[in-house]
């Protein structure tokens, strides 16, 4: 056990999270800020007034931890830098719900692999909090979700009637052109990536009308060409199987011009899109036996990383 003032020192994984989740949070805080100001709803704001206070209270816990042990605290964002809290409505309140929903599952899987990569006791602590509270948070907003009646279920699959083991390569390649059936993982694989892509091309949607900069708009395009094409692509093969495919967001969003977040704000979310969308892809060959599904999200995973290094440029052209 740790003694009381005489902790060893973090360790670079320790800070290394500590950072990214400062980060994540300061711009969190904005943008839940924003959506709190222009919720119309009243089931759905005390959800977003829940994911608010959770970010402020992580933004000081860490901050405490960082300035206890003499470590710099990072340069985040803030209201009055990072958005306009009087910028007409943007997103509708069913968007804003299924947004939290979201980014409570990363969270989910953010703060778990924080707790793994924590050896001191405090850190660790701190994390397994988080983690309980979010879970608390996915719960609240898929309840709420699901008494809208605005969930959306992945496909039904006919119930196993007994256990076969794989016997050919068959399993895994392609014979003449023909497919085996989906396995459950890559129907749910399919089904998730493309919800998680149509919620991105709802945000870079809104985010292309309101950015001031020619550069970041035409990077915002540019992914919504690569989500859109995506999209397709995991439709495709869900439809393939005879199984449904979740629809779009594209009428979610209103089409205000305004300045309403910073450009340093949308292209941090966006890299972290960018960044989570590497990580599932490869999640999905992991999980994908069948060759034509693993060579799909080898290609779209590349294509992603590229994309991301032009979002890197940008950043480190304009100091953001």
């Amino acid at each position: 056990m740790e003694e009381k003032g005489n902790q060893i020192r973090l360790t670079a994984g320790e800070i290394a999270q500590l950072w990214i989740q400062y980060l994540n949070d300061s711009s969190s805080k904005c943008v839940l800020s924003y959506f709190l100001e222009k919720a119309e709803d009243e089931e759905i704001k005390p959800i977003i007034q829940y994911a608010l206070e959770l970010t402020r209270t992580h933004i000081e816990k860490i901050k405490a931890i960082l300035t206890e042990e003499k470590h710099v605290v990072p340069y985040g964002f803030s209201i009055k830098e990072d958005v306009d809290l009087a910028a007409p409505r943007f997103y509708s309140d069913s968007f804003v719900l299924n947004f939290i929903n979201q980014m409570s599952k990363v969270g989910l899987t953010s703060y778990a692999g924080s707790v793994s990569a924590s050896v001191r006791d405090d850190i660790k602590s701190y994390y397994m909090d988080c983690l309980t509270e979010t879970m608390q948070l996915f719960k609240k907003s898929t309840d709420l979700l699901l008494s809208k009646g605005l969930f959306i279920r992945s496909p039904s699959l006919p119930n196993l009637e007994k256990v076969e083991f794989v016997k050919k390569q068959w399993f895994m390649l392609d014979v003449f052109g023909e497919k085996r059936p989906l396995t459950a993982a890559e129907v749910d694989n399919l089904f998730t990536n493309l919800q998680r892509n149509a919620l991105g091309v709802a945000a870079l949607t809104g985010f292309s009308q309101v950015t001031q900069h020619k550069d970041v708009k035409q990077f915002f395009l540019k992914g919504l060409e690569i989500g859109n094409k995506h999209i397709k692509l995991f439709r495709s093969k869900l439809e393939e199987s005879k199984l449904p495919a979740p629809m779009g967001w594209d009428s979610e969003k209103t089409n205000s011009t305004a300045c309403t977040f910073s450009d340093k704000l949308m292209m941090f979310f966006t890299s972290g899109l960018i960044g989570l969308s590497i990580g599932y892809y490869g999640t999905a060959v992991s999980q994908s036996p069948r060759g034509d599904i693993t060579a799909m999200y080898n290609r779209l995973s590349l294509e992603v990383q590229l994309y991301s290094e032009d979002g890197a440029n940008i950043m480190i052209k304009n100091g953001r």
